[in-house]
């Protein structure tokens, strides 16, 4: 194959001519698969382009882009497994594409990840590459069917994870592909009959059955990415989004250099599960939650609200609905969790796309907030560009507290951050405009301070039990009685803070904690 230079790579652009009936039904797809490659639509003009160039299908081309993304570059956004654009093109110990790319369209690797139309070309590239190591001819190359093992190789992945993949890909070619895009482009690949030609990868056992959950498959982690055992009871299911494709994150999690797994990751399209690593084993999903948590990973982006399916949804329910019987864990939200929720974590999923009420009610579960809008399993940093509940729950106190923060909206702008930074000001605490652990646990327990203690009950225990979750990064149930497991929390926070350890919240534990520590 060609080594072709940048300048070489706009020059062609400039001259391909339009894709006639002829040329598109010699690759055996159907005459409106492609558009005239002069459109003005830069997405399918690039699909067009890199097709003529490499000779791969271009409804091949666009099915993996959209299997990888859904035709989003992320605006050159790196994935969890650090893949780049539409096409994915990746640089990790398992998977060099995107250096294969630049090796042979010419194009420097920063445009590979942030050029659209340079991406498809080099995943273009890379996909041909596989086929010319595979031994394709040029026949072969005009017939979709004939490229399922070059798609399973583009996946970096071996025997399960790679037929995932090429199964996903040979899919959306079966159902076809209707994608609107950047600028309100519309992408389509017309739906037809496949028949993959799968060579070694078609064993009709390649997929094992998950021996804890029968409705998932099994693909394991590398033995190097997760703990055998536990070394505590698990009372907590934990929710993430892959930042990535659901066969590229089971891959991933076969790669030993990613040092991260999950238990379970559930596709996007139809709630597919797979399952990786067992559950009587620690995943290392989620930090100080690992030994004590079921991690599910669910297929999409943080910022595209469009992966979260109904499909996905029931899935993922009907799921951790199964892992709340069998660890007997209590279906509320101090006990299913996002991971940005777990303390020590730096991650932002499942996001604010997440529909967290929806997701509780099929899971038959309390959304846990108690109706109060205050209450929460545990409090994330809130700042500007923030939104959601939380945010909320920070105007609300402010408020509450004679600081102006504009409209109790939930929506972080920069009267909230000025109200934040005068409530800090007169804290003693960093007035920095965002709400971590130490501005929540001032503003939970502003108010009165009476002497409590087991057996004391009322609001102000509620503003206790919240106050302490914040501090101390882990739930305190709240409901209004000071019982033995607010008594625990209550001595763990005076122990850490070097205060006298009675049990008692007198004076000097809500200085304490009204002074943020």
């Amino acid at each position: 194959m060609r080594l072709r230079t940048a300048a070489r790579t706009r020059a062609r652009a400039c001259a391909v001519a339009t894709l006639t009936a002829a040329a598109l039904l010699a690759t055996g797809q159907p005459a409106n698969a492609a558009p005239r490659a002069d459109t003005a639509d830069p997405m399918n003009r690039a699909f067009a382009e890199a097709s003529q160039e490499y000779g791969v299908p271009r409804d091949l081309l666009a099915a993996v882009g959209y299997g990888e993304s859904r035709l989003n570059g992320h605006a050159g956004k790196p994935s969890q497994a650090n893949g780049y654009g539409v096409m994915h093109l990746a640089s990790n110990p398992a998977n060099r594409s995107l250096e294969k790319a630049a090796e042979l369209t010419g194009e420097s690797a920063s445009r590979l990840r942030r050029d659209t139309t340079a991406n498809i070309l080099g995943g273009a590239a890379v996909l041909r590459d596989h086929a010319d190591a595979l031994g394709l001819d040029a026949a072969e190359r005009r017939d979709v069917n004939a490229w399922y093992p070059a798609v399973a190789r583009y996946s970096a992945a071996d025997g399960p994870a790679a037929a995932l993949y090429a199964d996903a890909v040979f899919t959306f070619l079966a159902e076809g592909v209707a994608a609107t895009v950047a600028g309100g482009e519309e992408v389509l690949v017309p739906s037809r009959p496949v028949a993959p030609e799968k060579g070694e990868v078609s064993a009709s056992d390649v997929y094992a059955q998950s021996e804890d959950y029968p409705s998932a498959r099994w693909v394991p982690a590398h033995a190097e990415n997760f703990a055998v055992g536990r070394t505590a009871t698990v009372d907590k299911v934990v929710i993430h989004v892959t930042q990535g494709s659901y066969a590229g994150s089971i891959s991933w999690f076969q790669n030993p250099a990613s040092q991260v797994s999950a238990h379970y990751v559930i596709r996007s399209s139809d709630g597919e599960v797979t399952q990786t690593v067992r559950d009587k084993d620690t995943a290392w999903h989620a930090r100080s939650a690992n030994a004590s948590s079921v991690g599910i990973e669910h297929e999409g982006w943080v910022d595209e609200p469009a992966w979260f399916t109904d499909a996905m949804y029931r899935s993922s329910a009907a799921l951790t609905s199964h892992l709340s019987a069998k660890f007997n864990i209590p279906k509320d939200r101090a006990h299913i969790v996002g991971h940005v929720e777990v303390p020590g974590n730096d991650h932002t999923d499942p996001g604010p796309h997440w529909d967290w009420n929806y997701y509780m009610e099929l899971i038959g579960g309390d959304p846990g907030n108690g109706g109060d809008g205050l209450t929460f399993p545990l409090y994330t940093t809130q700042q500007s560009g923030s939104s959601g509940p939380q945010v909320t729950a920070v105007q609300t106190l402010l408020t509450a507290q004679k600081y102006n923060p504009g409209a109790v909206d939930g929506q972080f702008g920069p009267a909230t951050k000025s109200a934040v930074e005068a409530f800090q000001r007169a804290r003693s605490l960093d007035a920095d405009g965002m709400v971590g652990p130490k501005t929540w646990t001032a503003l939970l327990s502003a108010g009165t301070t009476p002497l409590l203690k087991q057996g004391s009950s009322g609001d102000a225990v509620k503003r206790l039990q919240r106050a302490l979750t914040a501090a101390l990064g882990k739930t305190v149930g709240v409901d209004g009685s000071f019982g033995p497991a607010t008594d625990t929390a209550v001595r763990s926070y005076q122990d850490t803070r070097k205060l006298g350890v009675d049990g008692q919240v007198g004076p000097a534990t809500w200085k304490a904690l009204q002074s943020g520590k």
